[in-house]
């Protein structure tokens, strides 16, 4: 599933500009790079770069990176939860995690796993072991969830009336709202989009394959019957991760039994405002889709994970005395016959209708782009 970024080759995005002519001092000429280690020309140059690369800003409390200059309250509320919230937080769940570890292992006893152009996995077993992965799997995701300060998650199913404007647009034909969904499709924040998303459905997800060999997480990451895709790769492996999502969507479309996937379109996270170009491997199986809107509002910390280290998130997430998710499932999606002869204007009409229902703001920005803003970012702080 190759990227799809609008004027990438066209538009690359830079991380150096022309310096002003003109300056403070008097002078007609400055030939110092643009990352510069005075606070001031540094304020400046993350001004423009979020300008920029608005979609992976950052505006929490902790600033740009979690490394942003905090108040007297926020050291003390920090410095309080370090010592309480954060080490009760940690055991309880790596318990949990334990704990729903030796269930599936037991469930997946004798058992051989699925194989199949390099996948594996354990999510096409029937009969108990199934359920009991399942029931299970849903409950300790939600309890995880509860652990880390989501108390309560706001849901709101949208029913079709709401879209019924998109319906007539697109042409849906009433007939085929019988017809099962092969997947289900999100913006994506933050790899808590994955335990939600665990604890309402217990989908399957696309996921790096090295996740297979993770302690603990491999063996959970199989009995949800993840596809793993070498993301580094530019081999041929993309066209057989493709192949094995779409199938995998047209399993789940014309059987109940099976697990639906459940795909992040954008390829990469956003702040949580912004919804990126969608990728089409979701939608080439043809199947109907079920989109799905994430929002964490926040008044101190923002979950959303871009631009900070993973351990920082974690340690300011745990930290976090109370986090709150807001989540818009919209109808089922039916294509319309044009969509489905038009992957790419099947995605993009989907995108069009969250953003439109999600009130997000769409981007043309994507994963280079991405790249490019962090490497300018540790380049500032680097030299500041």
């Amino acid at each position: 599933m190759e990227s799809e970024l609008k004027d990438l080759n066209s538009k690359p995005a830079k991380t150096t500009q022309k310096p002003d002519p003109t300056h403070d001092d008097g002078s007609t000429k400055d030939d110092r790079p643009l990352l510069k280690s005075d606070s001031s020309s540094a304020d400046t140059n993350i001004q423009e770069l979020e300008k920029k690369f608005a979609a992976y800003v950052r505006n929490d409390v902790y600033g740009t990176m979690g490394r942003g200059k905090l108040p007297l309250k926020e050291k003390l509320l920090l410095g309080i939860a370090l010592v309480t919230l954060l080490p009760v937080r940690i055991v309880l769940g790596m318990t949990i995690l334990v704990f729903y570890y030796l269930i599936c292992r037991v469930c997946t006893l004798f058992l051989a796993p699925n194989r199949e152009d390099e996948q594996e996995d354990y999510a096409h077993m029937g009969g108990w072991r199934r359920a009991v992965i399942v029931r299970s799997g849903r409950l300790f995701s939600r309890v995880m969830l509860f652990l880390v300060g989501f108390y309560w998650i706001n849901e709101t199913h949208r029913d079709s009336a709401n879209t019924q404007e998109n319906s007539k647009t697109e042409g849906i034909n009433q007939s085929e709202e019988q017809e099962r969904p092969g997947a289900i499709v999100s913006n994506h924040v933050s790899y808590l989009d994955i335990l939600y998303h665990m604890s309402s459905s217990f989908p399957s997800f696309v996921a790096k394959r090295s996740v297979a060999k993770i302690p603990l997480v491999g063996l959970i990451s199989k009995c949800l019957g993840c596809v793993y895709v070498q993301r580094e790769s530019k081999s041929s492996d993309f066209k057989g991760v493709a192949g094995v999502v779409t199938e995998r969507v047209c399993e789940a479309h014309q059987n109940e039994s099976a697990p639906m996937m459940m795909l992040f379109p954008e390829g990469t996270t956003t702040n949580g405002d912004f919804l990126l170009p969608f990728k089409t491997g979701a939608f080439l199986a043809r199947a109907p889709v079920v989109p799905v809107i994430l929002r964490y509002p926040y008044q101190r910390f923002s979950v959303a994970w871009d631009s900070i280290s993973g351990l920082r998130h974690v340690v300011f997430l745990l930290c976090q005395f109370v986090n709150r998710m807001e989540v818009t499932w919209l109808p089922v999606y039916y294509p319309s016959q044009q969509e489905k002869d038009d992957q790419k204007l099947y995605a993009n009409n989907v995108r069009r209708l969250m953003a439109n229902e999600g009130n997000l703001i769409l981007s043309d920005i994507g994963l280079a782009e991405k790249r490019t803003y962090h490497a300018a970012l540790n380049g500032l702080f680097c030299q500041s």
